[in-house]
């Protein structure tokens, strides 16, 4: 059998030698002997060389064995995601997202059809099922303008903020037509837009509220040396737009890894924007230089409070080791000092890059993690003192309200956004050729992007998702997200079994 694969694979590239050079030599002849142009040799004479390269190239074995024809598996892989997301995939396929949770964000963002035809396309009877119970009373709501107050009693400028906003991407990480796109969507929706942690761009200001993620890098308020900088930072806390600041200390999809900023990149603008100095390499530390133990954390939140004279401070983590979050609590509790809010990132949240151990292996579920850190904050008696954000795959009312009943007051959303400027899922974050010029600084793909519509299509998304967010809590007996239970939602964990939130995350048995 692997004699005659040996010798099949040895015909078909010698029948592509042969057919290629029989095609030459013929076009040869005609051009010498029937007066043919010399144009028609450029095909021919393309063939032979692309022949000779495949066969005497010693990086790729399929097109050294199938030369020409092998190089059609690179063309196909190449463009793999767009012919199964446009050929092959089904309502229910794609991943992260699939072709109808895409579909709903589309539709919403331009106000089109928002509602499903012929029947259910999901299986109630799957492990992992989810659903809400209904009630045979829903109640009647009218301001689909759902907000959440945050800043405790330290916080001297407390921020009412929707309970739905834009999640941290950086400029950098998307273009400056898409930051300023997200940012005049949130002026339009009256939401939030989180900065990421590349610093605040000119793009960043253009009219909606701004969230300042602060990461390990410290861009926009470092030394040259990388270290915090207080004064840059009460410099930049003091923009009117900046209604709350994120101290970044570990992220869903990249938990415990650091970034680098290559020198190309690294251009005279983003590095104004970060302060560091220009076509340079920057690193951004997989922790932090500012503190390094919990101690340390909650007396740096008290000094950033101070330094922006009290507007809300909270900090962003990927739950990994438990411990080291109740240890986090307990200084919290010791030094009787607490942030303003938790963005709780779940493993399911996205990036532009990151090694796939990283992406598929750590850190902990959005669910679990919420669950965790509500749990651990009511034990220690602070819970009153925190609101908690939830971010990770939140792209419609039922990943709201889900998220609310294990603990969330509100949430983040960067791919529901991104789905909104137009992303159609072509997975190439990391490559700088987003074909819609959304994750790319290529001028030649961000230039089609239209701010007004775009803006005007991220404010749509976010209206009609709180208007359906508004509906789907009335339809369970609901007029306020304060008021939604755990006991409301059910999953399905084995045939014929079925368990509430409360009864799978905050029963005393457990």
């Amino acid at each position: 059998m692997l004699h005659q694969k040996f010798l099949n694979r040895f015909v078909i590239r010698q029948i592509i030698w042969t057919v290629v050079i029989l095609y030459l030599a013929v076009t040869i002849g005609l051009v010498i002997f029937k007066g043919h142009n010399l144009l028609t040799l450029i095909l021919p004479l393309i063939l032979f060389f692309l022949a000779y390269t495949d066969a005497f190239q010693t990086k790729h074995t399929i097109r050294k064995n199938y030369p020409i024809i092998g190089r059609l598996r690179y063309i196909l892989e190449s463009v793999r995601p767009e012919l199964r997301q446009y050929f092959f995939e089904g309502e229910l396929d794609g991943k992260p997202f699939n072709r109808r949770e895409r579909s709903i964000v589309y539709q919403r963002a331009k106000n089109e059809k928002q509602t499903v035809s012929f029947g259910m396309q999901d299986d109630p009877n799957r492990i992992g099922y989810e659903w809400a119970s209904h009630s045979v009373y829903p109640k009647h709501i009218s301001d689909f303008n759902f907000r959440t107050t945050i800043g405790n009693s330290s916080c001297k400028q407390p921020y009412s903020a929707s309970i739905y906003n834009i999640s941290a991407m950086s400029y950098g990480a998307l273009s400056k037509k898409a930051i300023t796109a997200l940012n005049k969507g949130a002026q339009l929706g009256s939401f939030a837009h989180n900065t990421g942690e590349g610093g605040i761009s000119d793009y960043h200001r253009s009219g909606g509220d701004l969230i300042w993620q602060i990461g390990t890098g410290y861009f926009g308020c470092r030394t040259k040396d990388g270290n915090f900088d207080g004064e840059l930072f009460k410099e930049k806390t003091a923009y009117p737009e900046v209604k709350m600041i994120e101290l970044k200390l570990s992220q869903g999809a990249k938990p415990g890894h650091g970034g680098l900023l290559p020198a190309e990149k690294n251009t005279i603008e983003v590095s104004k924007i970060r302060n560091v100095e220009p076509f340079t390499t920057v690193h951004s530390p997989s922790s932090h230089s500012a503190f390094s133990d919990a101690n340390g954390l909650v007396h740096f939140i008290q000094k950033l409070r101070d330094l922006s004279e009290g507007k809300p401070i909270g900090f962003k983590i990927c739950i990994g080791r438990k411990d080291e979050f109740i240890d986090i609590v307990e200084a919290m509790k010791t030094n009787n000092i607490y942030p303003d809010f938790i963005t709780v990132d779940g493993a399911e949240g996205g990036t532009g890059a990151a090694p796939m151990e990283f992406i598929d292996y750590m850190g902990m579920a959005l669910s679990d993690a919420l669950v965790f850190v509500n749990k651990t904050l009511k034990e220690y008696g602070i819970r009153e003192n925190i609101k908690i954000i939830a971010a990770g795959k939140v792209i419609s009312a039922f990943d709201l309200a889900k998220n609310m009943a294990s603990g969330a007051d509100a949430c983040y959303s960067a791919r529901g956004m991104m789905f909104a400027l137009g992303c159609i899922q072509a997975l190439q974050c990391d490559s700088g050729h987003c074909p819609v010029g959304i994750a790319t600084q290529d001028p030649l793909l961000y230039k089609g992007m239209d701010i007004t519509d775009k803006s005007v299509r991220v404010a749509t998304f976010h209206k009609n998702t709180m208007k359906a967010f508004g509906e789907f809590i009335s339809a369970c007996g609901f007029e306020k997200p304060t008021e939604i239970k755990p006991e409301t939602f059910h999953k399905r964990i084995e045939h014929g079994k079925n368990l509430t939130f409360a009864e799978m995350y905050f029963s005393d048995k457990k």
